[in-house]
């Protein structure tokens, strides 16, 4: 049987304020997040932090550059802390990554194996940043997946429709929050 955990992927103080639109993004989330732990399902928060001076960052990606440019993702910075209205409990796993996806330049995939996951539930921000990045390398490892469109977001809404309605359900699951919290309470 699988074992699945809850992605909540770079919802960060400041992608939020880019990003969220006022339509309830972090009620769905806080939803989602609050259904998982009551069906047993561990949550896991992935973050992007780069360390001060940014070592890791190379001019040749340009997402990233943009991003230092703008003053985003250094590693203790307010702006980088976990949104607190979907905060971690005590005991979370948060996961640092150094680049879009999940699995780039951080210990996630360690964090799975060693606790037996081999099913994700995806969500986070940016549709078309780290949820995009972290499936495509999760499905070349064979991961089971599900999206939860509503709790994802981007900046872009027809980019974000485009790959919640075209793109993802060709790799994984495409399912709304509320239909997952049905899902997973009949289990």
């Amino acid at each position: 049987m699988a074992k699945s955990a809850l992605l909540v992927m770079d919802v960060q103080r400041d992608i939020v304020s880019i990003a969220d639109d006022g339509s309830g993004y972090l009620r769905r989330l806080r939803r989602a997040i609050d259904g998982a732990r009551a069906a047993g399902i561990p949550v896991i928060y992935v973050v992007i932090g780069l360390r001060p001076g940014d070592p890791e960052v190379s001019a040749r990606n340009k997402p990233i550059t943009n991003a230092v440019e703008a003053g985003l993702f250094t590693e203790g910075a307010p702006g980088t802390e976990i949104h607190p209205d979907v905060a971690p409990r005590h005991g979370d796993v948060v996961v640092t990554k150094r680049r879009g996806s999940a699995f780039s330049g951080s210990d996630f995939d360690l964090v799975l194996r060693a606790r037996g996951i081999d099913s994700l539930v995806l969500t986070g921000i940016a549709t078309s940043g780290v949820v995009l990045s972290t499936l495509c390398r999760a499905v070349d490892l064979d991961l089971g997946l599900t999206v939860l469109p509503d709790a994802c977001l981007d900046t872009d809404a027809e980019v974000h429709r485009v790959l919640t309605e075209k793109l993802f359900p060709q790799w994984a699951y495409v399912v709304a929050v509320e239909d997952w919290l049905k899902a997973i309470a009949r289990r």
